[in-house]
């Protein structure tokens, strides 16, 4: 018996189908994904569902090499893998999801009765796979960013400071004038990276209970590192403002407490990729060099 394969059909349906997958991986994990690396990743994956209909392989190890390239090759252009942990992470949402998803068709075709031979096609397989796939999205497993507990790693020029830092919704800071996300670290650790306190300073507007405003000090730190739940992502030229104050609702992890806050906007805007604005070119405003004097 022979069967007829459209080889430009195969490849449409996994590429949507991956692309599916993938979403729902990045939405599960810290959304570090960009789009064109999430189609780029689709598309390889696709390519590699191809490799069991090429040669004179036994099927079985066609299949095994194509799956495992395809997975591998996915997870690695698609996301910014940092370490083994991260792959297993992200290794394992994916076998999750594509399992959901097959088991989900498949029950779709059972009980679609006379229109199975309608939605078996091209259109029909990957219509229902976007009914699941949004079902999935609304009702998705994984991280939890949001008022969750993550390490962090301060980077400023050659010192460096590792602190636990509470993912809080409740952190909607912003740079008034860039109106990128802003961080709150305690004092004592901006102490450890940093010594020159007037060079870049930065006014942080703030309100809170029980002081209607008020005014935190705030600076551009080069790089901040996160790890929450084996996944690691890494952040470029980020707002933090300092708390004199310690962090009022710390919770304890053992043998420190938390000493940063994080904005979960943070995830949103290293996801867009935008360029930060930037006004070092106007004086006396919050990205002078000379606010601290005249800012108040």
């Amino acid at each position: 018996m022979y069967y007829e394969l459209y080889v430009d059909s195969l490849f449409l349906l996994n590429f949507i189908m991956n692309l599916y997958l993938l979403i729902l991986v990045d939405r599960s994990t810290l959304r570090s994904a960009k789009t064109g690396r999430m189609i780029a990743g689709a598309a390889l994956g696709a390519i590699c569902f191809l490799l069991p209909f090429l040669g004179t392989a036994p099927v079985i190890l066609k299949l095994t090499v194509g799956l495992a390239a395809g997975c591998v090759g996915m997870i690695c252009i698609t996301f910014p893998v940092k370490g083994l942990r991260m792959f297993l992470q992200l290794l394992e949402r994916l076998a999750l999801y594509s399992f959901g998803m097959g088991g989900a068709l498949l029950f779709l075709v059972r009980i679609a009765g006379p229109a199975r031979k309608a939605v078996t096609g091209v259109i029909g397989i990957a219509g229902m796979g976007g009914v699941v796939f949004l079902l999935f999205l609304r009702f998705r497993y994984g991280l939890k960013a949001k008022d969750s507990l993550c390490r962090a790693k301060l980077l400023w020029d050659e010192r460096e400071a590792a602190v636990w830092a509470l993912v809080d919704s409740g952190n909607s800071l912003v740079e008034p004038i860039s109106g990128q996300p802003v961080c709150i670290v305690e004092r004592e650790v901006f102490d450890r990276i940093r010594k020159d306190e007037e060079k870049g300073f930065r006014v942080i507007p703030y309100h809170s209970i029980g002081k209607k405003r008020g005014i935190l000090p705030g600076y551009l730190l080069p790089e901040l590192l996160l790890e929450l739940d084996g996944m690691k992502m890494s952040f470029k030229d980020i707002y933090i403002a300092v708390s004199d104050e310690e962090i009022s609702h710390a919770e304890s992890t053992g043998e420190e407490s938390v000493k940063m806050i994080i904005n979960p906007k943070l995830f949103a805007e290293h996801k867009k990729g935008k360029p930060k604005k930037r006004q070092n070119v106007r004086r006396n405003d919050s990205e002078s060099d000379d606010t601290r004097q005249n800012a108040v």
